[in-house]
């Protein structure tokens, strides 16, 4: 997956934990198409983002260890990157004390950016 979709799922699983917040926050039903729900669409999000791994079955675990590193680590190292980004980008319109922004619109923000190009170098 390129670095711009996990970039982007990473944004969306924040959007949707900041909804299961205000769902439980306002004492919405968590059955049906609330915050368990949307969990899961976190979660499918998640998942879109790990490779698949495929293991020999005669496999040792040290070898099972060494294709699951290898299968994870770059995918793992770039949605900690998009977390990051988020958090900083989030926590530099709070330090600037930008209160004409909430933080949906700050990583609406930041997914433009990303769709534009901005973000694609890197890690």
């Amino acid at each position: 997956m390129e670095r711009a979709e996990v970039l982007k799922r990473v944004i969306g699983i924040l959007t949707e934990a900041q909804d299961v917040r205000r769902a439980v926050e306002s004492g919405e039903d968590t059955v049906g198409d609330g915050p368990t729900a949307t969990a899961g669409v976190a979660t499918t999000l998640l998942n879109e983002m790990l490779p698949s791994i495929s293991v020999p079955a005669d496999a040792s675990p040290q070898q099972v260890a060494a294709l699951v590193a290898q299968a994870l680590g770059p995918a793992l190292h770039t949605m900690v990157s998009g977390f990051s980004l988020a958090f900083t980008s989030l926590a530099i319109a709070h330090d600037n004390g930008r209160t004409d922004l909430t933080s949906i619109e700050v990583l609406q923000e930041l997914a433009l950016e990303i769709e534009a190009g901005t973000y694609d170098e890197g890690p």
